[in-house]
């Protein structure tokens, strides 16, 4: 798989490409990465990317030209009005990061693990001219509910996100099926939840369940000591029953989704 960078800060990502799974992901030859420099497509001499928005208002928007001379360049075609069937004719999804975009999630990133190739626009300054939004990328994308100066922080979650979802780029390939935002997940529906330390017999341990479409952050992880400052490790998880394990696991990430992020219980 491919990630193109297009950025005016091409050192940003020496750091965040260089370290933990998209580092091995690269040496392995799972993934490609490039970053290419905005301003190679600017004709001034002062490699001018911004302008003044039209209509009045604080702060420089990103220039349509440069942009979209940087996409065709990287494409090896023009673009023009037809850049989605452009895209999809190589399998190619062109992303530009915007506080202003659809939300990014765990779902999302299945849909681009299954992409040949990703090009991101990295914005920055107050944002890009919309022209670019409407008929260059294919999506306009936000990591969350909150503005960032650039969109070179949020192509790295992207990109890490997508290449921990890559066949072979996890020691364990069930970790990406087991964790947060994973529907279904590792727990089978069948599952009868029943609250840790409570007894299936007793009625006050009944509690609203998950179906098998909803999606349950992930349960909560122990390792050694079992014993920390007087906090001790759950009982289950020492007795060596996996069915009852996996009945605790259950209960435990539908109780933390519940506390942390109740929305996503809404969903099913």
């Amino acid at each position: 798989m491919r990630f193109d960078l297009i950025t005016i800060f091409p050192e940003f990502f020496v750091g965040p490409l260089g370290h933990g799974i998209v580092r091995r992901a690269r040496e392995a030859g799972l993934i490609e990465v490039r970053v290419q420099d905005l301003r190679e497509f600017t004709k001034d001499r002062h490699r001018t990317v911004d302008d003044r928005p039209f209509g009045g208002g604080e702060g420089m928007v990103m220039k349509p030209e440069p942009l979209f001379e940087a996409v065709e360049s990287l494409l090896g075609k023009g673009i023009g009005k037809a850049t989605a069937a452009a895209a999809r004719e190589s399998n190619t999804t062109i992303v530009l990061l915007s506080a202003a975009g659809k939300r990014f999630t765990q779902e999302t990133a299945r849909s681009y693990a299954a992409r040949e190739r990703i090009i991101f626009i990295c914005g920055r300054y107050e944002g890009v001219d919309e022209r670019v939004a409407e008929h260059l990328a294919t999506e306009e994308v936000s990591v969350g509910d909150f503005v960032l100066s650039g969109g070179e922080l949020p192509a790295m979650l992207v990109v890490d996100a997508v290449t921990r979802l890559l066949p072979d780029a996890l020691g364990n390939e069930a970790s990406a099926q087991n964790e947060s935002f994973s529907a279904g997940g590792a727990f089978p529906a069948e599952v009868q939840h029943v609250a840790p330390g409570r007894s299936d017999q007793d009625p006050a341990s009944k509690q609203p369940t998950a179906t098998r479409d909803e999606i349950l952050l992930d349960y909560p992880h122990y390792t050694r000591p079992a014993e920390f400052r007087g906090w001790t490790v759950p009982e289950v998880l020492i007795g060596g029953n996996h069915a009852e394990v996996a009945k605790w696991r259950r209960q435990a990430a539908l109780e933390k989704t519940r506390r942390n992020r109740p929305d996503l219980l809404l969903r099913g």
